[in-house]
């Protein structure tokens, strides 16, 4: 499992980004809410709930995690184009693989 991710942000919100064989092979990809975002392979997870789910899974399965896990992050001072994304579907994940 890698340990850098990257934050995203605009002025109203932000969305870690995360690939859908991570969410699938952790097992929480029917937990996501439709409040992220897709595009091909990766999710954009909102941060309220969504990126939490996500960063308690890798801790849970992965000891040390927490201590590795690093963070990039891309802001924009304008509306994000992830907004323009389509929202998250877990059923979608069934066409991709």
């Amino acid at each position: 499992m890698r340990h850098t991710f990257t934050f995203y942000a605009d002025p109203g919100h932000a969305w870690l980004k995360v690939s859908r064989k991570e969410l699938e092979e952790l097992g929480v990809a029917d937990q996501i809410s439709h409040y992220s975002y897709e595009r091909g392979d990766f999710v954009y997870l909102e941060e309220d709930q969504d990126a939490a789910i996500f960063l308690d899974a890798c801790k849970a399965r992965f000891p040390g995690f927490a201590e590795k896990l690093r963070f990039k992050e891309s802001h924009t001072n304008n509306s994000s184009r992830i907004r323009n994304y389509l929202s998250y579907c877990p059923s979608n994940l069934a066409r991709m693989y």
